[in-house]
């Protein structure tokens, strides 16, 4: 299901919003679900307390706080939501890319243009959804892309998801819930009680341990070697890789 915000502080703008979206989940039968901002506070509140949102329609003229302001913040919790902005004027139209906004609309919208921004606002998040992963982390709300994945471990009760980049995230779970939600992604392979690592960043298996492209090594439990090696040679037998013997 994707989930969408509507934040503006003028209520038939809210109201014409509402309409548009109700006329084009109909249409389109999209399952979509949507809620109505009056305030940016209201709308940081929600994300603040780990609401998951897809897309985010804000206005950029609004009492108290600017959305411009109000979506720096909101990238402090979410790095991934769509952010489309509102408004009638193109003034801060270059603002609104230094928060990675994916679209900057003029009011007022037509049914016409707001069917054409949500059926690509829509693609782009179906396309990021297929092969990626939404964290809840202590920084906030994360969407790992899984090819970016280099290994996991537990600590504690907490899962550290190792990345490409070096970049480490902290996420609260169970290394069995990841590993169930990661099943149909026949790369991520369970080594150990505590690891998960993706064999595409695998360099070498020994009887020992898992060596990874940068050189961190996974450890493997006695007995696992000759299941995991076979796993490892099926994988890239399957990707069409070449093995010299």
């Amino acid at each position: 299901m994707i989930k969408v915000a509507f934040c503006d502080d003028d209520l038939s703008v809210l109201k014409e919003l509402s309409v548009l979206m109700d006329r084009y989940r109909v249409e389109r039968n999209q399952d979509i679900t949507y809620a109505a901002f009056h305030s940016p506070l209201e709308l940081l509140s929600e994300v603040e307390r780990g609401t998951r949102l897809d897309i985010i329609f804000l206005d950029v003229l609004m009492p108290g706080q600017d959305g411009i302001s109000a979506a720096r913040e909101i990238r402090k919790y979410d790095t991934s939501v769509k952010i489309i902005y509102l408004t009638s004027s193109s003034e801060y139209a270059v603002d609104s890319y230094e928060v990675g906004a994916y679209f900057y609309q003029l009011k007022p919208i037509w049914q016409e243009s707001f069917y054409r921004l949500m059926d690509s606002v829509l693609r782009e998040c179906r396309k990021n959804e297929k092969n990626s992963l939404i964290l809840r982390c202590k920084t906030g709300i994360t969407r790992l892309e899984l090819d970016k994945l280099k290994y996991c471990e537990v600590t504690g009760r907490n899962l550290l998801l190792h990345k490409e980049d070096g970049e480490v995230l902290d996420s609260v779970g169970k290394l069995d819930d990841l590993c169930e939600q990661l099943k149909d992604y026949e790369c991520f392979v369970r080594c150990h009680r505590s690891y998960m690592i993706n064999m595409d960043y695998v360099k070498s298996i020994s009887n020992k341990a898992v060596i990874l492209s940068d050189g961190t090594q996974i450890p493997i439990p006695h007995g696992k070697y000759s299941e995991l090696k076979d796993k490892f040679f099926s994988y890239f037998f399957r990707k069409n890789q070449t093995f010299l013997a």
